[in-house]
Order: C-alpha cells, then sequence, then structure tokens
C-alpha cells in the first residue's frame, strides 16, 4: 500500500487549495443574493457561472505557459493574488457587468492555484497521489463549510454578504505571511523521474501508474534551486505528446461532476428557500450541509483511496450522491432536506480529486498540460449546466429544474465504467 508522507509543502498546498475554496463555496450562496440584489431572474443570474467558465477557459490555457516560465510554485501565489484583486473588485462593484466581469478575475487566477497544487501534490506523491489530491480537496471543502456560514451570518445581522466574502482576503495574507515566516516555499520544476521518463500508456491500470518517482528514488537534479527546492530536468518533447484515450474520458467526466457540483452551489439556497421554507440567510448557511458531507467524505477517502483503485471508488461515491440527491428533493422539511445535503456531499466528495488524480497519472510527463486541460472541462460545466437549469428554473421553478441532477449522475457512471475499460491493461 501507497504511503502518504506530508511534509511542510504539502500542508502548504493543502492551505492553498482551501482558500480557493472558501471562494468557490462562499460564492455559491451569493448568487441568489445578488439576484435579489441586482432586480435580475435565474438564468440572468447564472450568467455569472459563465463568468466563472470564462475564467476558467483563460486560466487554464495560460497555467501551463506561466508555470514554464516562473515554476509552479510562483504561478500559485500569482493565482492567489489574483483571487484577492477579484474578490476586492466583486465586493465594491455593484452593476452585473461587473459583478461578472470580477467573478471571472477571480476564476482565472483561482485555475492557476488549483493545477498548480495538483501538479505539486501529483509530482511529490507518486503512487499516493489521489490520497494527497483527496486530502487537498477536503481542505478545501474544510474551507467550504466556514464561507457559508460566514455569508448566513452577515445577511441575518444586517451586515450584508460583501464584508463576509472580503474574510478571503485577509486570509490570503496571513497564509503568504505565515509561509515567508516559515520560509515554506513550493517546488518550481517537475520531478526528474516524471521529466525523464516515457509516457504512460492509456492502458495501464491506474493503480500501478507511476507518476513520479517513489519517495527514497534517486533523482538527477540541477546544479540550480530556486525557491528553496531543487530544480530538476524537464523534458521538453512532453507538451507535444499526445494526451491518452483514458485522460479525455476523464476530462469529460470532471465536466458532467463539475455541472453537478455547480449547480449545486449556485441553485441549492433557491430550492431551500422555495420548497423547504428556510429563510434567506438559514438557506445560504444550510449550503454548508453539502461542503460538511464532502469535507467528511475527503477525510475518510484520503485512506481510502490509498487502499482501492479509483474506478470502483467512483462508482460508489456516484452511488451515495444519488441517495443523497433523492433524500433531499424529496424532502419538503428543512432539516432533513438538510441531512440529504450532508449524504449528497459524501457521494460529490469524491468525484473531482479521483478523476483528477486519473487524469495526471495517465498524462504522465505532461501534467502541466494536462492540468491546464482540466481547466477547460470545469469551464463547460460551469459555464453550460448552471445556466441551462436557470432557463428551466425560471420555467418550472429552481425545485422541478433540479431533475436535471439525476441525469448528469447517470451520465457520470456510464463515463465511470468506460474510464475503467480504457485503464484496463492490455493484456488482461
Amino acid at each position: 500500500m501507497p504511503r502518504l508522507t506530508r511534509d511542510r509543502i504539502t500542508w502548504l498546498a493543502y492551505a492553498q487549495l482551501g482558500l480557493w475554496g472558501f471562494f468557490l463555496y462562499g460564492f455559491g450562496p451569493v448568487v441568489p443574493l445578488l439576484r435579489d440584489e441586482q432586480g435580475t431572474s435565474a438564468a440572468v443570474a447564472g450568467l455569472h457561472s459563465t463568468g466563472i467558465a470564462v475564467g476558467a477557459l483563460v486560466g487554464g490555457a495560460l497555467f501551463a505557459p506561466i508555470a514554464r516560465r516562473f515554476g509552479r510554485g510562483p504561478a500559485i501565489w500569482l493565482g492567489l493574488t489574483g483571487v484577492a484583486v477579484g474578490v476586492t473588485g466583486l465586493g465594491l462593484l455593484h452593476p452585473l457587468p461587473a459583478t461578472i466581469a470580477a467573478v471571472a478575475v477571480v476564476a482565472t487566477a483561482g485555475m492557476f492555484v488549483i493545477s498548480g497544487v495538483n501538479v505539486v501534490l501529483t509530482a511529490r506523491h507518486g503512487r499516493a497521489a489521489p490520497a494527497a489530491l483527496t486530502e487537498a480537496n477536503a481542505a478545501c471543502a474544510g474551507m467550504g463549510i466556514l464561507a457559508p456560514l460566514v455569508i448566513g451570518a452577515g445577511v441575518d445581522s444586517g451586515v450584508g454578504w460583501r464584508p463576509a466574502m472580503a474574510v478571503e482576503v485577509g486570509l490570503i495574507t496571513v497564509l503568504a505571511a505565515v509561509a515567508l515566516t516559515f520560509r515554506v516555499r513550493l517546488p518550481k520544476r517537475a520531478p526528474a523521474a516524471a521529466a525523464a521518463g516515457a509516457p504512460v500508456p492509456a492502458t495501464t491500470s491506474v493503480s500501478a501508474l507511476p507518476v513520479s518517482a517513489p519517495a527514497g528514488a534517486p533523482e538527477i537534479v540541477d546544479s540550480r534551486r530556486s525557491g528553496g527546492a531543487t530544480e530538476t530536468a524537464r523534458d521538453p518533447d512532453a507538451d507535444r505528446r499526445r494526451l491518452p484515450r483514458a485522460y479525455w474520458i476523464a476530462w469529460v467526466l470532471m465536466s458532467v461532476t463539475g455541472s453537478i457540483e455547480v449547480c449545486l452551489s449556485l441553485w441549492t439556497a433557491d430550492v431551500l428557500r422555495t420548497h423547504s421554507g428556510l429563510s434567506a440567510g438559514g438557506a445560504s448557511a444550510a449550503v454548508a450541509a453539502i461542503v460538511c458531507g464532502m469535507f467528511v467524505g475527503r477525510a475518510v477517502g484520503g485512506r481510502a483511496a490509498l487502499r482501492w483503485p479509483p474506478v470502483p471508488l467512483l462508482l460508489g461515491a456516484l452511488a451515495v450522491s444519488l441517495a443523497g440527491f433523492a433524500l433531499f428533493w424529496a424532502s419538503p422539511v428543512g432539516w432533513l432536506a438538510v441531512i440529504g445535503l450532508v449524504v449528497l456531499g459524501l457521494g460529490n466528495a469524491l468525484h473531482y480529486p479521483l478523476a483528477i488524480s486519473i487524469a495526471l497519472a495517465v498524462a504522465g510527463p505532461a501534467a502541466d498540460r494536462a492540468a491546464g486541460w482540466s481547466a477547460y472541462s470545469m469551464a463547460v460545466g460551469f459555464g453550460i449546466a448552471p445556466v441551462a437549469l436557470g432557463w428551466v428554473a425560471d420555467g418550472v421553478g429552481p425545485h422541478l429544474a433540479f431533475l436535471l441532477l439525476p441525469g448528469f449522475i447517470a451520465l457520470a457512471v456510464s463515463l465511470t465504467v468506460r474510464l475503467g475499460r480504457a485503464l484496463r491493461p492490455a493484456l488482461a
């Protein structure tokens, strides 16, 4: 069984992804409040998710060249700086085009954080990368529990959501100060084992994917040192290699499961207000139930990912998501709907970490490019699904519109089965 060793760089990467989670899960409950404030329809308010999608496209395109030019660690810090700038603009600006633009800036920068953390952890932990990525996303969900609670408290107290969202800027500043004080610096380059290794065939079993050298393996290091981390050789042909079929199946899977997550993030509060009878502040705070389930699921899932292959775990997670959705959707009572959201979060917890771990593993030395392309899958999910759900909700109401989600889950199951076939050893 692979062993996960958590060093200071690992903990820093967890914290950086957690700061992105504070915005991601905090902004969902803000969308209905912005809709009320700006006097728009659900479909128009859903254009904020389109702004996130556009930002994801731009961030995905820019990450690989920026990581090559400046290094992965600096790219992550640049991303967090951009998140702080975008959140500040979101708090200060009121017109619809301005808030959409601010969200696009945040999403562009956020893709640097997501992509950078994914490749740093994948390169650093090798066969234990699925566990590390699951734990990193647990940190993301953990911060996501806090964000809706802070937003809800701000709304109920009369302060509003803007000062609550501004907490993000303070948290980024604090983390930067801590990293500087303790001199924790992320590595700039890919590990030698990945850089020098051959591309991983799409038929390789994911449980045996050599994402990077295991702990203790010899490295061929460059004599230069930058940012406190050893620089290693990089394969100059990595960005020209064709990504395998399994990567693209995982790419589509991330788009579908991302659609599930963003629809829940943006419109769950509306369903709780209109169907379960919760107040605006209570509904915004109750969205934390999903993220609470995700935090628990990822905390436990990190150990599970060390013991079982990703594909069966992913199928089980999708089944749990469907059960939780059924309880949430069918419950007209607030507390019972919230329990359904917790179960739904438990299932959703493993969707993205397992899919991205497979995608980056089969990409081999092209991990930076694969991470950048993965942002496009999130852009598809963020850009299309919430707007479609908002358009349907304008016609039939948010509760009935949410029946789109079981369709997404069924499609995700089909893709996961196909992914499992693509990952079978050629001689099996």
